[in-house]
């Protein structure tokens, strides 16, 4: 089959490889698309932490956000899964250890992390195997475009509920990207007040179709009840900290390059909890029923579905001036 390969930094192209094969307990997946994100960038780029400590090496297949249609069962799996539209969970822990006994699976040492983590092979590819406990079935209502926003929504549904906002109450979102602007509408749905921040630009621009759309310099001296750091600046985690109202919540799920400085004492001092987000996990059922019910509908943030042949190029930063300012690129491998 048709995947798309990583071979080393910068390079990559679409190479014939042995389709996968349903193991026990597992189902392979038909792929109708997948995006790609920050972490497949620098999985190209070679930045990525996971090629420098051991648990990711190239040759590497990525894609962790996707939908899809199972084609085949393995042992153990009830057969009736065939022919249903799924997404999944991107990580897959052991299963025995205590993290994975107490529901943390997320977390689990050992845990693989499809088209990330240990090898396990990602969604940029005609098919893609995947542990039947992992999968998540989608209603009619959910297309492939918004099958393949969960895995983001589910990222940005956890990070909203760390916010632990009531209606009414206001939210700073820091990093107008893929998982800001999901936080934003997830947040706006359940009737929050959403500010937006960012550079200066087009993506700033777009943000602006969502909510008040400010530059650090322009932001307003409001109050606010819980700050979102989806950036991947290492100034704002502090910044963060700074605008938030004491005795509420900072949630941290955007990753910087470089070490982010953040001076507890002011956590202590105001009283602030910070919460930080690793993964979709938890979040996936919830998402799918808000783009289901139409609450939701994040659609808007995929500026262009291309084909496998042009994943290379997207990751390393080519945008067509048609695409517009949309944060998010889809593939389908089917094209």
């Amino acid at each position: 089959m048709r995947a798309f390969v990583i071979t080393g930094p910068g390079t990559g192209e679409v190479l014939d490889v042995p389709p996968p094969v349903a193991g026990a307990g597992e189902v392979v997946v038909d792929v109708e698309r997948a995006g790609v994100c920050g972490t497949d960038a620098e999985f190209f780029s070679g930045e990525m932490a996971y090629l420098h400590t051991g648990q990711a090496a190239y040759p590497l297949r990525i894609g962790h956000e996707w939908c899809g249609v199972v084609a085949a069962v393995g042992p153990g799996v009830d057969p009736a899964w065939v022919g249903r539209r799924v997404t999944g969970d991107t990580m897959l822990g052991c299963g025995v250890c205590p993290r994975c006994a107490a529901g943390r699976q997320h977390l689990c040492a050992g845990r693989f992390e499809i088209g990330i983590r240990n090898g396990w092979p990602g969604a940029l590819a005609a098919q893609l195997p995947v542990p039947v406990r992992a999968l998540f079935p989608l209603p009619d209502t959910v297309d492939p475009t918004l099958g393949a926003l969960v895995e983001p929504g589910g990222n940005a549904l956890r990070a909203v509920r760390g916010a632990a906002l009531s209606s009414g109450e206001r939210l700073l979102i820091l990093g107008p990207g893929t998982i800001g602007l999901l936080c934003a509408q997830i947040a706006a749905a359940s009737g929050v007040e959403v500010h937006l921040l960012g550079l200066p630009g087009p993506g700033l621009e777009f943000a602006g179709r969502f909510a008040p759309a400010w530059t650090a310099a322009s932001l307003p001296d409001l109050r606010f009840d819980a700050v979102i750091d989806a950036s991947n600046a290492a100034a704002l985690p502090a910044l963060a900290l700074e605008r938030v109202e004491p005795g509420r919540r900072v949630v941290y799920i955007g990753l910087a390059g470089e070490p982010s400085l953040v001076d507890t004492r002011t956590i202590a001092l105001k009283d602030v909890t910070a919460v930080g987000v690793l993964s979709a996990s938890g979040g996936l059922a919830g998402t799918i029923d808000l783009y289901a019910s139409g609450a939701v509908d994040p659609r808007p943030l995929v500026a262009a579905t291309v084909p496998l042949e042009s994943v290379g190029p997207v990751l390393a930063g080519a945008r067509s001036p048609s695409w517009g300012p949309a944060p998010k690129v889809h593939i389908d491998p089917r094209l």
